[in-house]
C-alpha cells in the first residue's frame, strides 16, 4: 500500500503522487528546444521529485545524466583540480556501463593528474556528447552547496562556452540546473574580508516558468488515488480545495496534511474514523497540528527571518497594516523572502505565500518575550478559562471583554494607535484563548488598510470577526452588509464586527444588529 511521502524523492510505486506528466511535458519541450535553465524554488518545493521523475521521462529519448551536488564536500571546491576529480568520480559513478568505455578511461586518466584544469574536463564532455547514441541531458541538483565560490562560477563558464560554441562543437543537448538561489546573479564571497559581488556568467539560461506548485485538480488527482484504495467516503473536491486554502499548493505543505491525516489524524477525539478526518474540519485540525510541530522547512524558513531586520519588517508590515506594497525585484529583501518562499509576486502586489506561513509568522510575532509583557496578552492569559464552557468558545464574550480591557488599559489615550496596532492588539488577545486548542487566519481578501477578517476555528466551530476602522454610520453598514454575504460563504449564521473608532464623541460598548437572516454582534472601542 502507497503512503504520502515529505521527505527526500516521491516513487511513483510507493508514494502517492500529483501527477506531473503536464508539467514533464513542458519541461521535454525546452530540452528538445535545447534550452539550458535553472529550476529556482524554496527548500522542498519538489525539485528533488521533478529531477527523479524528468529522468524517467526523458530516458528513452535522451541520455540523462543527474548529478547532485550535495555529494561534494566543501573541499572538493577549493580549487580547480580537487572539484575536477569530485565531478569526475560523482559521474562515474551515476553512468555506471551507460559511459562509453574510452569516455571512462579518459576521466580516470584526467583523475589522476596532478594539476587538472576545466579545459581538458569539458573537452572529454564534450567528446562523449559527439559519440553518444542519443543527446546528452545533464541534471544537476542542489547547486546550492556550490554557489559562493569561484570554482563553480567557472564550471558555469565552461557551461556558457559549450552552448555558445555548439554548432560547432559537441555539447550537452540541455542542461538543468536546481537550486533555492538564484543560480544567474548568485552571491561570490572569495575571501571574508571581501564584500559579496554579483557575477555570474550563466545569462545563456532560458525562463523556467513552469508551475511547480498544485492546485485542486492536482491534489483532487492525488486523493482520488488515496480513495481508490482506502474508501473512506470522502469528498475529493471538498477536501482538494481545503488544502489548496491553507497551503497554496505548496508541494511539501499539501502532502503534510496528507501524511499527517492518514497516520495521526484518523482516531484522534472528533476524527475517529477516515470519513470524519478526510474533511475539510480534518484538514483545518491538520494545520493546526503542523503549526505545533518542528520541522526542517520551518526551521530554514525562521531562520531567514530572524537574521534579516529589513525581512522580518516587510513581513509584519504585510501582516498587520494590510497595506499594498508593490512588489520589487530588485529590492533584496522581497527578493529574498520570495526566494526563500515566504513572499509572492501577486499582480505586482507582495504577498505572504500562503496561510500556513502567515500563521506561523502571525505566532511569530505575537508569541514574542516583548509581546506576551502586553498587558492586553496579560488581561486575556489571566481570564482565558472564563471564554471556554464546554469545549465552546464564547465569542460574545471575548469581544465584551477585549472592550472592557482595552478601555481600562488605553482610555482615552489612543494617538499611537493605527490600524496596525489594533489588528495586533485584537490578536494578542485572542492567541492565549484559543492557543493549543484553536486556530485562526487572516483572510487574505478582505485584509487591507480599511478592513481585516480573522477566521478563528475552535474545536470544528467557525467564528468570522472583522476588524476596521470607523468611519461613519454609512461606512459602517456598508461593512455590516459585506460581513453578511461573507457569512454565507462559511455557511454561518452570526459574526462579529470590531471597529477601533477614534473619535471623541464615540459610543463604546457591544449591542447586536441583525442584518437579513445573520446576526451580527458589534463592539466599538
Amino acid at each position: 500500500m502507497r503512503t504520502f511521502n515529505t521527505t527526500a524523492v516521491c516513487i511513483p510505486s510507493k508514494h502517492y503522487m500529483v501527477d506531473l506528466t503536464s508539467r514533464l511535458e513542458q519541461i521535454k519541450t525546452m530540452v528538445d528546444a535545447g534550452q539550458y535553465f535553472v529550476v529556482n524554488r524554496a527548500r522542498q518545493y519538489g525539485k528533488t521529485t521533478l529531477f527523479a521523475a524528468l529522468y524517467r521521462f526523458l530516458k528513452d529519448e535522451y541520455t540523462v545524466v543527474s548529478l547532485d551536488f550535495q555529494a561534494l564536500s566543501g573541499a572538493s571546491l577549493e580549487t580547480e583540480g580537487v572539484f575536477i576529480s569530485s565531478f569526475s568520480r560523482i559521474l562515474l559513478r551515476r553512468t555506471g556501463d551507460s559511459l562509453p568505455d574510452t569516455i571512462q578511461v579518459r576521466l580516470r586518466k584526467l583523475m589522476e593528474k596532478e594539476r587538472p584544469v576545466l579545459d581538458e574536463l569539458f573537452a572529454i564532455l564534450s567528446d562523449w556528447c559527439g559519440i553518444s547514441d542519443k543527446p546528452v541531458v545533464l541534471l544537476i541538483g542542489e547547486v546550492d552547496s556550490a554557489t559562493n565560490n569561484q570554482v563553480f562560477l567557472d564550471f558555469l563558464a565552461q557551461l556558457r562556452l559549450g552552448y555558445i560554441d555548439r554548432e560547432f562543437t559537441p555539447a550537452f543537448q540541455s542542461v538543468i540546473l536546481a537550486g533555492v538561489t538564484d543560480i544567474k546573479n548568485p552571491k561570490r564571497k572569495l575571501r571574508p574580508d571581501e564584500a559579496s559581488k554579483f557575477n555570474s556568467p550563466w545569462n545563456i539560461a532560458s525562463d523556467f516558468r513552469v508551475k511547480m506548485s498544485f492546485d485542486t485538480a492536482d491534489i483532487a488527482g492525488m486523493l482520488n488515488e488515496y480513495e481508490a484504495d482506502h474508501h473512506t467516503g470522502m469528498d475529493v473536491n471538498a477536501v482538494a480545495q481545503a488544502i489548496e486554502d491553507f497551503t497554496s499548493g505548496y508541494p511539501f505543505l499539501v502532502s503534510r496534511i496528507c501524511q499527517l491525516i492518514d497516520t495521526n489524524l484518523i482516531g484522534s477525539p472528533r476524527f475517529e474514523t477516515p470519513a470524519l478526518a478526510w474533511t475539510p474540519e480534518g484538514v483545518s485540525e491538520t494545520e493546526r497540528r503542523i503549526l505545533l510541530e518542528r520541522n526542517t522547512l520551518f526551521e530554514s524558513l525562521m531562520g531567514k527571518v530572524q537574521s534579516s531586520e529589513e525581512l522580518s519588517g516587510m513581513l509584519k508590515h504585510i501582516l498587520f497594516s494590510g497595506d499594498d506594497i508593490p512588489f520589487n525585484p530588485y529590492n533584496i529583501a522581497m527578493a529574498d523572502g520570495e526566494m526563500y518562499g515566504f513572499l509572492t509576486n501577486d499582480n505586482g502586489k507582495t504577498r505572504v505565500t500562503n496561510r500556513i506561513f502567515e500563521s506561523l509568522l502571525y505566532d511569530y510575532y505575537l508569541n514574542s518575550p516583548e509581546s506576551r509583557k502586553d498587558d492586553m496578552y496579560l488581561f486575556a492569559s489571566r481570564s482565558k478559562n472564563q471564554f471556554i464552557e464546554r469545549n465552546h468558545l464564547d465569542m460574545d464574550k471575548v469581544l465584551e471583554r477585549f472592550v472592557a480591557s482595552f478601555n481600562d488599559i488605553y482610555g482615552d489615550h489612543y494617538e499611537e494607535f493605527n490600524e496596525e496596532e489594533g489588528r495586533r492588539r485584537f490578536l494578542l488577545y485572542v492567541r492565549p484563548i484559543i492557543n493549543g486548542t484553536g486556530n485562526y487566519y487572516i483572510e487574505a481578501r478582505t485584509r487591507n488598510n480599511e478592513r481585516m477578517d480573522v477566521v478563528i476555528d475552535y474545536l470544528g466551530e467557525w467564528f468570522v470577526v472583522e476588524l476596521k476602522i470607523w468611519h461613519g454610520n454609512a461606512y459602517n453598514e456598508r461593512g455590516e452588509d459585506q460581513l453578511a454575504a461573507y457569512l454565507d460563504y462559511y455557511h454561518i449564521d452570526k459574526g462579529y464586527m470590531l471597529s477601533y473608532n477614534f473619535n471623541q464623541k464615540k459610543t463604546v460598548g457591544v449591542h447586536t444588529v441583525p442584518v437579513g437572516e445573520k446576526t451580527l454582534v458589534e463592539a466599538v472601542v
